[in-house]
């Protein structure tokens, strides 16, 4: 395997240069690989996560690739915190065209095990996140008469982890939402996806050895990298007629029935 060719994705979608793009919890993992791409892609990226350490190194790693970024700490499930973020990424950056809300408390328990407060807390930032989000770019989007947003969602909003809860639950509205989102936002040349990744390695885990994952059909993690792929495509003109749907970068995991070597 060429590990470098899912490490790395070249840019390919020039429509996307000089739009500004708003990626939450885009300090590590999925949401840095989102920050990336985009940014080679030649789009505006702000991030903003909870973690300003962590955005700190993404803005330089997109910087020293020749990228614009900005980073703004902030907790999305809290009404006064985006309204705070969308004034600072404005005034830098001008109206967010691009919206990929990737920030989630992976939070995985059985029943037993969540209580009111955790469940509350996941489903802050996971859902009433998405939805202050969305609250805030629809108009400006609806006055251009176009503009993009992706949620990141997971295989286990069609298929259940166990232990899968709150996280599974999330990921499952966050899917209705892509739906309910797609259908009345597409009059207004407004485009709303998900990507439901399966099993994804972070930046800091990927080495030839523990890419390997046997219970994928593909045989391997993905990547990061993998996942801000789909996304740019979903963002890009490419993909203008996708509204409203759900894609599973993920391997084969949701079209297996049984694990390697199960017979039933």
């Amino acid at each position: 395997m060429d590990l470098e060719r899912v490490v790395e994705k070249p840019a390919c979608y020039p429509d996307l240069a000089g739009e500004a793009a708003l990626v939450t919890g885009g300090g590590s993992g999925i949401g840095r690989g989102v920050a990336v791409r985009l940014a080679a892609e030649g789009m505006k990226v702000a991030i903003c996560g909870r973690r300003p350490e962590r955005l700190a190194e993404t803005v330089e790693l997109i910087g020293v690739r020749g990228g614009e970024a900005m980073a703004v700490p902030a907790d999305v499930g809290d009404p006064a915190a985006v309204e705070r973020l969308f004034a600072e990424v404005e005034a830098r950056f001008g109206q967010v065209e691009a919206l990929v809300h990737n920030a989630m408390q992976m939070r995985m328990k059985h029943l037993e095990e969540v209580t009111p407060e955790l469940w509350e807390e996941t489903f802050a930032t996971g859902c009433r996140g998405a939805y202050l989000l969305a609250s805030h770019v629809a108009p400006q989007m609806k006055a251009r008469g176009r503009g993009g947003m992706v949620f990141i969602s997971s295989v286990g909003g069609l298929r259940a982890h166990l232990p899968g809860l709150p996280y599974d639950a999330v990921k499952g509205a966050l899917d209705a939402l892509v739906r309910a989102l797609g259908i009345e936002l597409a009059p207004h040349g407004i485009r709303v996806n998900g990507v439901a990744p399966g099993s994804i390695l972070t930046w800091r885990e990927i080495t030839p050895e523990r890419i390997v994952n046997e219970k994928v059909p593909m045989g391997r993690h993905g990547t990061p990298a993998e996942m801000a792929a789909a996304v740019a495509f979903l963002l890009s003109d490419q993909a203008s007629y996708f509204t409203g749907q759900v894609i599973y970068p993920d391997g084969g995991m949701t079209a297996q029935l049984s694990l390697p070597g199960i017979r039933l």
